[in-house]
């Protein structure tokens, strides 16, 4: 391709719009364009990208057994009914009404789309497993679209659904995908981890997310460098402190005038915050809950969710007043108001606490020696907190250590949440009806372009992962002077399969060699007077920053020859 007939209108400045380092080059380099918040045009270098991590992903779901199809992106709104989702799915679907006033969807996502083909189709055990797949765009009415194509409305994604007869069959589907999507990411050049993660509102039992590694991602994981445990902060659980090894004391109330924080009573009484029991009331269905857990600890709100699994929120102090009469801030387990019905949940670490300093439920007091299981009682001991760098693996005990990333994949297994309410079902070989165990398997195919910048780039632009990169090899002459040269490396190099970009432009050196750098093409081959004087060429490799100079009758032959080193392949 020459740059000249090539629709790749590059930017010297930044748009004001965008934030991150991915959306800054992806529209500075020519990739996409805004046509509406959170939804763009991918132009032809973009989109050239896009196809590559397209074609990986497609072989290894075909490798895996997976079976394309393509299904549609407007949806009636009975399915989302039947599984009951549709009123639970919230202001992120788009809903339409056609001419006849009836309800559908862009979709989201499939589950209910591809449930709903294959109980129509299958009937058998003797049909199963089966792995459906497509990869086709997917919308969502994000709150506040950002970061380019990482949070966007409109997007493609790669989305898999396995069908087996039991759960047996459902984990080694699973394992199935695992093991693909790690090829993928493998074969596109990235560094990634796969970490344990909550399903949300896909729902299911167990999910891995795989996660680009990246300083400026909005993931947050915690991993152990011993055993290889890894999960986001939301699943993340840490090891238990050993109880501390003191003789209960006596309960005690002490004064404590004004003082409402963690950190001004635990300075005011010269304990670690540690040493307190932080109190917190939520309201779910109408009902009271106090929560439970150390004062140096916050709540994970995704597990509290998890547990309660119905719409909750946080009393205020208002509330709390009211409905208990005790004032926030002085409020502790220790005899906390009878005659009202009241829930109490506490964080493990909470059980664990000796001689622990919590509200006495008396505005300006506190108590002193407050011991679980003697001073107050518990309905429910769960994980509550949210984990952090430096609490102990709970495999192994090793110190958790924590990295960012961006998410680009997600697998869960789903058991017969969908298959239940959509009655999906097959015939055993005793002729019993049963419903299939489903899982499902997303990437975010336009979200690897971004993750791939994120974590490859530097101040000049982009450094492309060999297998993702739009062109193998840009040959830049320094001046019209060395363009018959530049021509003939070029042509020979397209006959050999070499994705080439010739840089064609009568532009000076220096802005040719700014667009290098930033639209990141792995090798760049430069034409100049000082090296066609030798009968050599330039030749750089982005990523590395390495340079050579390769006889000019040999370049063809060293550009394959480095091409097939890194596995890449030929047109």
């Amino acid at each position: 391709m020459r740059f000249s007939q090539y629709l790749l209108p590059t930017l010297r400045e930044t748009p004001a719009e965008a934030e991150v380092v991915s959306h800054k080059l992806m529209l500075r380099a020519g990739l996409i364009r805004k046509a509406a918040a959170g939804i763009y045009t991918f132009l032809p270098l973009g989109y050239r990208v896009v196809k590559k991590i397209i074609r990986i992903v497609e072989e290894e779901m075909d490798r895996a057994g997976g079976q394309e199809v393509l299904m549609p992106i407007v949806q009636p709104a009975q399915i989302w009914q039947e599984s009951g989702r549709w009123d639970v799915y919230g202001e992120e679907m788009f809903r339409l009404k056609d001419r006849h006033g009836r309800d559908f969807c862009l979709g989201p996502t499939h589950e209910e789309m591809i449930t709903t083909v294959v109980k129509n189709e299958v009937r058998s055990y003797r049909d199963l497993p089966l792995l459906i797949y497509q990869i086709q765009n997917k919308y969502r009415d994000e709150i506040r679209p950002r970061f380019g194509v990482m949070r966007a409305r409109e997007f493609i994604m790669k989305d898999l659904y396995s069908f087996d007869i039991d759960e047996e069959g459902m984990n080694r589907s699973y394992q199935l995908m695992y093991d693909a999507y790690t090829r993928v990411f493998r074969r596109c050049g990235l560094k990634f981890r796969a970490v344990e993660a909550d399903t949300g509102a896909i729902g299911g039992d167990v999910s891995h997310e795989f996660v680009v590694l990246a300083e400026t991602g909005e993931a947050v994981i915690l991993y152990c460098e011993k055993c290889g445990y890894a999960a986001n902060v939301e699943k993340a659980e840490a090891g238990l402190p050993v109880p501390e090894d003191a003789a209960p004391g006596e309960p005690e109330k002490v004064s404590t005038p004004g003082y409402t924080t963690i950190p001004e009573v635990a300075a005011f009484l010269s304990v670690p915050p540690e040493k307190l029991i932080k109190t917190l009331f939520y309201t779910v269905n109408d009902e009271l809950v106090a929560v439970l857990l150390r004062g140096d600890d916050e709540v994970n709100e995704v597990k509290l969710g998890n547990h309660f699994n119905a719409p909750y929120y946080l009393a205020g102090p208002e509330d709390v007043k009211e409905r208990l009469g005790l004032t926030v801030g002085y409020v502790g387990p220790v005899g906390l108001p009878s005659g009202v019905k009241l829930r109490i949940l506490a964080d493990r670490r909470v059980e664990r606490m000796v001689n622990a300093v919590c509200g006495a439920n008396e505005e300006g007091y506190h108590l002193l020696n407050v011991n679980p299981g003697r001073d107050f009682t518990v309905d429910t001991y769960l994980d509550l907190r949210l984990a952090r760098a430096g609490d102990a693996c709970r495999h192994c005990g090793e110190t958790l250590v924590e990295t960012r990333g961006i998410e680009v994949g997600h697998i869960f297994k789903l058991g017969t949440k969908y298959s239940s309410a959509l009655q999906a079902t097959f015939l055993d070989e005793r002729g019993e009806e049963k419903p299939m165990v489903m899982g499902c398997y997303g990437i975010g195919v336009t979200r690897i372009v971004a993750a791939a910048i994120e974590q490859n780039f530097d101040e000049d632009g982009i450094k492309w992962p060999l297998p993702l990169a739009p062109f193998q090899v840009l040959v830049l002459p320094v001046t019209q002077e060395q363009m018959a040269e530049a021509e003939k490396i070029y042509e020979e190099l397209t006959a050999a399969g070499v994705e080439t970009l010739l840089d064609d432009r009568e532009e000076r050196a220096g802005v040719k060699f700014k667009d290098a750098d930033l639209i990141g093409i792995p090798l760049r081959i430069t034409v100049g007077p000082k090296g066609l004087a030798t009968g050599e060429v330039e030749v750089k490799n982005r990523m590395t920053g390495e340079q050579w100079r390769w006889p000019l009758a040999e370049v063809v032959a060293k550009v394959r020859e480095y091409l097939e080193e890194e596995g890449s392949s030929f047109k």
